[in-house]
């Protein structure tokens, strides 16, 4: 079953890699009319929104039961009240899980939506999926245990994008672009291990909710200050109108469906190997460019892809019962 469960979460991870991959076109697309933190709230709030209908359908699913449930076992009055108490911590938890992950959420998204105004798109995956290696470097400050075999997978992911996103040629100069993206990597990584955190203990399309609600609300609040200052004007409601396609694709695909994913399969997959499967969206970018575009892949690409997915594959191998029983760190 765990080994199952594993499976199930990884999947839903790759797909969150995908999802993610193919909305860089359309967060590229977006700021030809919004500047950066509105065309990010406007997004998050509409992922927020489309999230609502799922937890008003399942909860009405789920109360049926529990009165189903209370029928069949006749529930006392004193039990129903025990129950109650012990769903207060949950619903605390799972307020503090969504405002902590929507604040991680806000500020990931902003810096990445601003360092994509100012740097190209390969330089954006490739720092962006920094977070591969930055992960288990704040896990272990949090008690977090990373064998050998899984810092070679880290190294190895690591080699393969920069094969895969940075030209022969090299990186160049160094623009603030870059350097704003590198700020966003470790966002995301703070972003992963909260949800790593809070994920096993709430119900995870709440949580997913409750984050985008905070991150679009903040996002809203900071743009009449952070937007003219970069230079964007205030958005209007044409301008709002004219970008419905890419807000509802990055809004509902890439935060409502995407977001959820990662929070379900984050739940049981550690974050070390969660942040390298889901650092594959630049490989499913460059797809994307491949199958909508007309982008060729170069070998030296085509290598990166090779690498990573390998990496991949021996970070999933599942380790031996005797290895599982060791002891090790206290887990954070």
């Amino acid at each position: 079953m765990k080994n199952k469960n594993r499976m199930k979460g990884n999947i839903l991870l790759m797909m969150t890699a995908m999802i993610w991959g193919t909305a860089f076109v359309a967060q590229k697309a977006g700021m030809d009319l919004l500047g950066p933190i509105a065309f990010n709230g406007i997004r998050t709030l509409v992922g927020a929104l489309s999230l609502v209908p799922v937890i008003l359908i399942t909860g009405r699913s789920q109360q049926r039961k529990r009165q189903k449930d209370q029928q069949k076992t006749k529930t006392q009055p004193q039990d129903q009240q025990k129950d109650q108490q012990q769903q207060d911590p949950a619903n605390r938890t799972l307020i503090i899980g969504g405002i902590c992950c929507g604040l991680a959420l806000c500020a990931a998204g902003n810096v990445q939506q601003i360092g994509l105004y100012y740097t190209s798109v390969s330089h954006t995956g490739f720092i962006t999926a920094l977070y591969v290696v930055i992960v288990p470097l704040m896990g272990l400050l949090l008690g977090k245990r990373v064998s050998p075999v899984m810092w070679c997978c880290v190294a190895a992911s690591a080699v393969g994008l920069y094969l895969l996103c940075i030209p022969a040629s090299g990186f160049g100069q160094v623009n603030v672009g870059d350097i704003i993206i590198f700020v966003c990597a470790i966002c995301f990584a703070v972003h992963i291990l909260i949800i790593d955190h809070f994920s096993p203990k709430v119900d995870g399309v709440k949580l997913s909710c409750i984050q985008f609600f905070v991150a679009g609300g903040v996002s809203l609040i900071l743009m009449p200050f952070v937007d003219p200052a970069l230079g964007f004007a205030l958005p209007t409601a044409g301008n709002v109108f004219a970008s419905w396609f890419t807000i509802l694709y990055a809004g509902i695909v890439s935060c409502g469906i995407a977001f959820t994913f990662q929070v379900l399969g984050q739940k049981d997959t550690e974050p070390t190997i969660a942040s390298m499967i889901l650092c594959l969206e630049s490989v499913f970018a460059l797809l994307a460019g491949m199958m909508f575009l007309g982008e060729m892949m170069s070998l030296r690409e085509t290598v990166g892809c090779v690498v990573m997915f390998a990496a991949i594959i021996v970070a999933n191998l599942p380790v031996s019962a005797a290895k599982e029983r060791a002891p090790g760190p206290a887990q954070g």
